[in-house]
């Protein structure tokens, strides 16, 4: 038996759970739950919230997962990904798909039976779209990072619809929160492995843009944009003026870095926004739950 097979003979529970990703899970449901809280009339039901996190952990698993078994030859290319579970030999593609559909079907079903029909949809959606469209555009074009953007960013809408029930106008502001928010967190991402992403043949607007300014310029639109959407939720009567003030600092914070990575690009700068961007989303939606309006 060679060392790869002995390997995968040893395959555990960890192996799959790092399929998931578990991190990004944790940041989904981070966003989900502040999404819940916001949307939420009266008292947060609790059940039904916990009801909607674990849903939402098993499809956006889920959907992790089979981004893997799509990718697997693709990470086997990068210094990055190599030693996933499947470019490593730890796992084989076909227990790996069968687990990552049994998590995103079982999420979606579990949704509409415990949470809402709606809910489902938007988890659905969200499956379909970065596998399906993500996913592979990846390799086609260098607009597959706003293309990805959207399933990122419909999960907080299902949240809002998980506790409200419909899709009203606070959860498009969330959903253009959080995907004016990925553009500058991945691109910085982006850059800082551009030639893992070349040597995979993805065609990344960072791959052919060595000196960063095409980059950095992009991420600094998309963080300016950011500051409408953020201030918004205060203009709808969703948070309060502490929110207001709160949000201003914080988006100003992160457009000030976005635009010191434009304004002389490099791997500390970009580094240093993407620091910022994972510090952002979270300060945010505290601050906005923190200072709902009743």
């Amino acid at each position: 038996m060679t060392a790869a097979l002995a390997e995968r003979s040893r395959a555990g529970p960890g192996v799959f759970l790092e399929l998931t990703k578990p991190r990004i899970v944790l940041l989904v449901l981070l966003t989900v739950a502040a999404a819940f809280v916001l949307g939420s009339e009266g008292a947060v039901a609790l059940p039904l919230l916990a009801h909607t996190l674990f849903g939402t952990a098993l499809v956006a698993g889920g959907t992790n997962a089979l981004n893997q078994v799509a990718e697997a030859e693709l990470d086997a290319l990068m210094r990055r990904t190599r030693r996933r579970p499947l470019p490593s030999g730890r796992l084989d593609r076909g227990p790996a798909g069968a687990f990552a559909w049994s998590l995103g079907v079982g999420g979606i079903g579990y949704l509409a039976l415990l949470v809402s029909p709606l809910a489902a949809l938007l988890a659905a959606l969200t499956l379909i779209s970065y596998v399906y469209l993500y996913t592979p555009l990846k390799r086609r074009t260098t607009l597959s990072t706003l293309v990805g953007a959207v399933p990122g960013a419909l999960p907080v809408v299902g949240g809002w619809a998980a506790a409200r029930g419909d899709l009203g106008v606070g959860a498009w502001i969330l959903f253009a929160i959080l995907f004016l928010w990925q553009v500058p967190h991945f691109l910085a991402l982006a850059w800082l492995y551009r030639e893992d992403y070349d040597a995979a043949g993805m065609r990344m607007l960072s791959v052919g843009d060595p000196d960063g300014r095409a980059t950095f310029r992009q991420a600094t639109l998309a963080s300016v944009a950011l500051l409408s959407a953020a201030l918004a939720p205060t203009m709808i009567g969703l948070a309060g003026p502490a929110y207001f003030w709160g949000a201003l600092v914080l988006t100003l914070w992160f457009v000030l870095a976005s635009g010191r990575a434009a304004i002389g690009p490099s791997a500390a700068g970009a580094r240093r926004l993407f620091k910022v961007s994972v510090a952002y989303l979270p300060a945010l939606l505290a601050l906005m739950m923190l200072d709902k309006v009743p």
